[in-house]
């Protein structure tokens, strides 16, 4: 007849596999924290991008004109849009915004030297009509980001 195995052989037998599924889960929860950590630094990085846009919408709604540090800011702001945010998204941004801008500065700087009349009426209505698309974007802008901007638990 062969003797119980003590309960210390059997504790130690255990031991192994318990350190490992421990190890296993420790090793779990680091990689979630990482995915976690990642989604904010992500988040952190396209609100950046957000607010510039923002700013370069509040800015032309205060004064009526595309400031050039403005639409420089925005510029340097949105650079790395393409590599952080949907094509869609980028698109809109440098396609879209950044372009009106420039055309309301184009504007802004051909009225200056034109006296009186059509040319001049003209050229005020266009810049009306970039100021007024401009004040529909705040709504535009953000369903462009709300999918890029949502945390989730």
């Amino acid at each position: 007849m062969t003797p119980d195995p003590h309960w210390t052989t059997l504790l130690s037998a255990l031991l192994t596999p318990a350190v490992a599924v421990l190890g296993i889960f420790i090793a779990y929860r680091q990689w979630r924290l990482a995915q976690e950590k990642l989604k904010l630094d992500l988040f952190d990085k396209r609100f950046k991008v957000y607010e510039a846009a923002r700013e370069l919408l509040a800015s032309i709604m205060r004064s009526g004109k595309a400031k050039d540090d403005e639409v420089m800011k925005f510029l340097i702001a949105t650079r790395a849009a393409k590599w952080l945010l949907k094509r869609p998204v980028a698109d809109y941004l440098n396609g879209q915004l950044y372009r009106k801008a420039i055309d309301l500065q184009r504007l802004a700087a051909e009225v200056e030297g034109v006296g009186f009349g059509e040319v001049r009426t003209n050229n005020i209505l266009r810049q009306r009509e970039i100021i007024l698309w401009f004040e529909a974007q705040y709504e535009v802008l953000d369903n462009h980001f709300s999918t890029c901007l949502q945390l989730q638990h």
